[in-house]
């Protein structure tokens, strides 16, 4: 089908009859005149989606018009737009439209630039170090039971037979395994502890944090391999523009009288 998310652009066009002004008509369905402007907004959402302007396409913007307002004026007709409910989820939708116009606005006149995602990559590659570890762990409630493992280990027992009494139903079935991680994916202390074990090692220590007491086992450990800027600029762009609008929020939340 040559109109691309036909279903998403049905409903978003629903949105977009704004009346008040003159305007070129694209099409006209039994009397109701659809502005071209309305048209255009589905054009261009078709060639975003990677679908060339020619006649076809045009027909079909056409054809989903045609059939957009054939199905308004039976909603209108059984009394559907006067329901609050209905009401209530037009509007939410105009609201929405206006929002993400607002905060695309937003962005172009407040870019995220490529030094930006420079320096957020190399903060991130700080940040994630240069080593991974392959990680095991004990967590249990106290840290006498963390003393009374250690002393298991130091007397020989293996660790992956250790974890039955684990705190941590994700990793006790599979001796504890927390699989590759880098120590910044880890609350402290534990990315402290972590990162001074070396390959076969454990802790000798109990180590505390919120969720208890842990014992922390490194398997094994290898360079950190990250992935060039090349391939994660966009990403990051996406990120930083989100903390843009959080920002914007935030500043504006703080300005506002809400009661």
């Amino acid at each position: 089908m040559i109109l691309k998310k036909f279903a998403a652009v049905f409903a978003a066009s629903l949105l977009l009859s704004a009346p008040g002004f003159a305007q070129d008509v694209f099409v006209t369905v039994n009397g109701a005149k659809v502005p071209k402007y309305v048209a255009d907004v589905l054009i261009e959402e078709q060639k975003a989606a990677g679908v060339a302007e020619s006649e076809e396409m045009l027909n079909a913007v056409r054809d989903a018009l045609i059939r957009r307002e054939l199905i308004v004026a039976e909603a209108r007709r059984a009394g559907l737009e006067k329901k609050p409910e209905i009401q209530g989820m037009m509007e939410n939708a105009r609201l929405s439209v206006l929002v993400r116009a607002y905060i695309d606005d937003y962005l172009k006149a407040n870019p995220v630039t490529n030094t930006d995602i420079s320096a957020t990559y190399e903060t991130f590659k700080q940040q994630i170090g240069n080593t991974e570890y392959h990680v095991r762990h004990i967590l249990v409630e106290n840290e006498k039971e963390a003393e009374e493992i250690i002393a298991k280990l130091k007397k020989g027992s293996k660790f992956a037979t250790l974890t039955d009494s684990s705190l941590d139903v994700a990793s006790k079935d599979n001796g504890g395994d927390l699989g590759w991680m880098s120590p910044a994916a880890f609350v402290q202390p534990f990315a402290q502890a972590l990162a001074q074990l070396k390959k076969g090692q454990y802790t000798q220590t109990p180590v505390q944090t919120d969720f208890g007491y842990h014992v922390i086992m490194v398997e094994d450990t290898r360079a950190t391999k990250l992935p060039p800027l090349e391939q994660v600029q966009e990403q990051i762009r996406q990120r930083l523009n989100q903390q843009k609008v959080e920002n914007l929020l935030e500043e504006l939340r703080a300005k506002a009288e809400i009661k």
